[in-house]
């Protein structure tokens, strides 16, 4: 460090720099030494030597400013509780907290569920850190985007890694915060290695910041090893961003002093280069700049040093005496409280008896319509929701279903985005985190799993690894199925991929009357929602009350009632199901078709009052037979309703082959209602 710097703070606030720095270097060496004695389980990834701009960048920032992190990210966390806490009985409650959450003990931030990757402090602006490299980065991004629609002057700082630079989910954002101007610093630190790889290895040029040239981002250098320094380079950041001149990117070169994690022996870096970084110590080297400019005493200084080591002592006691999470609290905080009433669902069954006889309180809309009335209505009810996704603004989606809102509402609530499954998924996810409502489309159901780690690993797991303390109220509308010759890119029913993970619900509404229910309740739901209609069934028309209604998650429709064997489907299927249904009434078969409307939650109370009455169960999905969510199904009824079979569950399915595209070809292998009729045939 430059001992002819000149501080631009007084004593007490330099000394409080001095004191985090220490803090964050102590409680880095206390984790490695309980990782050795495996006190602290899994992976940890240590921030020591890198304090300068985790501190530096936290000291600029106001108090209702957001961060999002990195997997290594217990400086970025300390940092900003530490600026947050107002006395010293708060500074060491957030080293206890911490440390705790490392142990896995319930008196952590999260609650023992997240743990050293995933380490947050969501009451005071750090929306939490992520263990999957660039995965917090559209998180931020969504975050900035939030800010700038609720008007409220703050800013996001995104901490990652060099490594993170070269994924997609850099680029896209990157991208989406440039278009958008959103107040977002991305700080990028350089510690010239990813996991082994060098960085010479593994991007074109050093300056990763040049990268920001590609979306015309300010950007900029900075030697993350001088306080100082980052402390200025961020504030130029943060007052750019604030000033509405839109997102910064800041490159911090700097080094960790432990490997990638504790079990690594550093055998890819020499002795020498260790040495060259450690002259560069932002800890002792602050320190003496302070001593040389008489700002403070050498005893001052070591009296901190004391201080601090005393304080994580403390804090190793606290976690280490705290209680493991009670085994019986292992399904806690995965799913936002369920906010529908038996009364909601007692009026839901009203309702359904009404349009299916049409008439006064009622009007026709086919399922386009209705998705559109959803919506409309949802964003007049809630200024918190939005729409964002490819081409739904002035063309109004693929498939017509955001028509007209773009022209009523404006390009700022329906947003036409770059085409960045992955991008719009985190960012939707982060405007979610940071207060609002998001609706984004993707196109296709086949191009999800492009958004899988965005929704998968940050949507549908935030609120279970950070204690329950966030929400992430996000609806996801796609389409699938097949029907219009447009091959296996276009054209899967991959349900049963998004039914797989915990944290997030799956709905396939069948009518109109469905679709809007649903997609109303899905707005206002605190969970992420996995909406998926069938391009097939847009152009069907069905009764709709005139009413506001929503349609309560987990109950299933029964509709049309039977005695001798029960069909178990959902969307498209339902439709073929009832015509297999009619066919088979001509033979004086009587067939329960259950419309499940929602794969999560399942409604298994009206599943097993039918099979205890019919004793025979065909289960009928579009979708691949290996892994269907029908196998699921069957599974299930095999677990619970065994007693009451009278013959094995049957499934009908699509074939186990890509969706080809020649019709003839499409037309055989996607279940008709005379295939279905069969396979009802087979076990009466």
């Amino acid at each position: 460090m430059d001992g002819n710097k000149v501080l631009d703070m007084n004593k007490e606030e330099a000394l409080e720099l001095l004191k985090q720095m220490w803090a964050i270097r102590w409680f880095e060496d206390q984790v490695y030494d309980l990782l050795g004695q495996n006190k602290i389980k899994g992976a940890s990834h240590l921030y020591a030597g890198e304090e300068a701009v985790a501190v530096g960048a936290m000291s600029v920032i106001q108090e209702n400013d957001l961060i999002t992190s990195t997997h290594r990210g217990h400086g970025h966390c300390y940092a900003r509780g530490a600026v947050a806490a107002r006395n010293e009985e708060e500074h060491q409650e957030h080293y206890n907290k911490m440390l705790a959450e490392l142990c896995g003990r319930t008196t952590g931030y999260s609650a023992g569920r997240g743990g050293s990757m995933h380490i947050a402090d969501v009451e005071r602006g750090n929306l939490g850190a992520t263990g999957i490299v660039g995965g917090n980065i559209p998180v931020a991004t969504g975050a900035g985007l939030a800010q700038k629609m609720k008007g409220t002057g703050n800013v996001v700082l995104c901490f990652f890694g060099d490594g993170a630079a070269n994924t997609g989910n850099f680029h896209e954002s990157l991208n989406m915060a440039a278009l958008w101007d959103l107040p977002v610093v991305y700080i990028i630190e350089n510690n010239l290695y990813g996991m082994s790889v060098p960085i010479k290895n593994a991007a074109a040029k050093l300056s990763l910041a040049d990268r920001g040239c590609a979306y015309g981002i300010e950007h900029a250098v900075v030697d993350g090893m001088d306080l100082l320094a980052v402390r200025e380079a961020v504030r130029r950041a943060v007052d750019h961003a604030r000033s509405g001149k839109g997102p910064y990117l800041l490159e911090a070169q700097t080094y960790r002093w432990y490997g990638h994690s504790r079990s690594d022996p550093r055998a890819y870096r020499t002795k020498d280069e260790e040495a060259e970084w450690k002259a560069r110590d932002p800890i002792p080297n602050f320190s003496k700049l302070l001593v040389e400019q008489g700002v403070a005493t050498q005893d001052e200084i070591d009296a901190i040093e004391q201080k601090v080591e005393k304080a994580i002592e403390q804090a190793t006691d606290f976690a280490l005496g705290s209680p493991m999470p009670p085994a019986e609290e292992l399904e806690n905080f995965v799913y936002a409280p369920f906010k529908w009433t038996q009364a909601d669902v007692e009026r839901e069954k009203e309702l359904r008896e009404l349009v299916r006889r049409g008439g006064a309180g009622t009007h026709t809309a086919d399922y386009r319509q209705a998705l559109q009335e959803a919506m409309r209505e949802e964003m007049q009810r809630d200024e918190r929701v939005f729409l964002m996704g490819e081409d739904i603004g002035l063309y109004g989606g693929a498939y017509g279903a955001t028509k007209g809102l773009f022209q009523e509402f404006g390009g700022e609530r329906v947003l036409d985005t770059p085409i960045s499954e992955a991008g719009i998924a985190g960012v939707a996810t982060g405007a979610a985190m940071a207060g609002m409502r998001p609706m984004v489309e993707i196109m296709y159901v086949d191009f999800t799993p492009l958004a899988m780690d965005q929704l998968a690993n940050q949507a549908a797991k935030n609120r279970f690894m950070f204690g329950g303390k966030t929400t992430v109220p996000v609806v996801v509308r796609t389409e699938g199925g097949a029907g219009r010759s447009i091959a296996a890119h276009h054209s899967q029913s991959l349900e049963a991929l998004w039914t797989h993970f915990p944290g997030i619900y799956v709905v396939m509404p069948s009518t109109p009357y469905d679709a809007k229910g649903l997609l109303k309740a899905a707005f206002r739901d605190d969970n992420p929602v996995m909406f998926i209609e069938h391009k097939m069934l847009y152009g069907v028309k069905g009764n709709i009350p005139d009413e506001d209604y929503i349609i309560p998650y987990g109950v299933a429709d029964v509709k049309r009632e039977g005695t001798d064997v029960t069909v178990i489907t959902y969307s498209r299927m339902v439709h073929r199901s009832l015509e297999a249904a009619e066919l088979l009434a001509k033979e004086g078969v009587s067939v329960e078709v259950i419309d499940l409307r929602t794969l999560k939650p399942l409604d298994m109370d009206t599943i097993a009052a039918s099979v205890k009455k019919t004793g025979r169960v065909v289960g009928v999905t579009e979708a691949y037979p290996t892994n269907s969510f029908i196998s699921e199904i069957a599974a299930r009824i095999q677990e619970e309703l065994f007693d009451w079979l009278d013959a094995p569950v049957i499934r009908v399915s699509a074939k186990d082959v890509p969706v080809p595209m020649a019709e003839t070809l499409e037309d055989v292998d996607i279940p008709s209602a005379a295939v279905i009729a069969d396979a009802i045939r087979r076990i009466l």
